[in-house]
């Protein structure tokens, strides 16, 4: 017999369940001014760190909800993946997405890239925002793929981050997704999850990567990457968060949050 899915699963919410309420539940939702003053007092690092045993049961929740998160970036390889989250920089997923499919049938290894030439990749990808440098960064990783590394992925975050075009978020989602290593690059979303709840706050991406990295439970670390960026894609969204879908509700310190009663 089929499993029932799990209710309040971490990922994309529907159409029709889109801004709803629980159902039984009453809302209070606080006005944009309050929000957004609530952001501030969060930015500046004043909400109330969470404890130990908070930590673990917003991770527990996360994996209750979504055991196995996956990555939305779509991939063949280690290697289309690395060259998908060089593109993915200051664009969104669905938009690498949807120029991809024909750059990968054309060249999913290091010598194809490389052979492909930097205005063909350049057509490829205009779609995409940056697209004349990120053209010239694929080209360029390819060709050194191939020169020092055998055409391999490399496996540590300094070649990684040696290649043209990769930083410390790049190298993190290929760490974790190619080779499953419990790394947590955080990009805008999790920067947001992070500051907002107060579950981990800082003013640099690589403080609240530090951060995460001290208090994240072992156990949940692998795709704690996973679930935080899902839970800020969908959930706690940038402009009016959907507090009463939220599986952390009741632990997150935001004082903008929506009451649920």
């Amino acid at each position: 017999m089929a499993k029932k899915p799990v209710r309040g699963r971490n990922k994309g919410p529907s159409k029709s369940r889109k801004g709803k309420a629980r159902v039984g539940k009453r809302v209070r939702v606080k006005s944009a001014r309050t929000r957004a003053a609530a952001d501030v007092k969060a930015a500046h690092g004043e909400l109330q760190q969470w404890t130990t045993a908070q930590i673990e049961e917003a991770f527990r929740r996360f994996k209750v909800a979504n055991p196995e998160p996956k990555g939305e970036l779509r991939h063949i390889n280690p290697f289309t993946l690395l060259v998908a989250v060089v593109l993915s920089a200051q664009a969104t997923d669905a938009g690498v997405n949807k120029a991809t499919p024909a750059l990968f049938a054309l060249a999913d290894t290091p010598e194809k890239m490389a052979a492909l030439g930097e205005s063909r990749v350049r057509d490829l990808i205009k779609t995409i925002g940056l697209f004349r440098t990120k053209a010239k960064n694929v080209v360029a990783l390819s060709q050194k793929l191939v020169a020092e590394h055998g055409s391999r992925v490399p496996q540590s975050r300094e070649a990684l981050e040696a290649l043209p075009g990769v930083g410390r978020k790049t190298a993190n989602v290929v760490l974790n997704i190619a080779f499953g290593e419990p790394t947590i690059a955080v990009d805008t979303h999790i920067f947001r999850v992070g500051n907002r709840t107060g579950i981990a706050t800082g003013k640099t991406p690589l403080e609240v990567e530090t951060k995460l990295d001290r208090i994240v439970p072992a156990h949940y670390k692998r795709h704690a990457h996973h679930w935080l960026i899902l839970h800020g894609r969908y959930t706690c969204v940038a402009r009016k968060p959907l507090c009463e879908k939220c599986l952390i509700n009741d632990l997150c310190q935001w004082p903008g949050k929506t009451v649920v009663t």
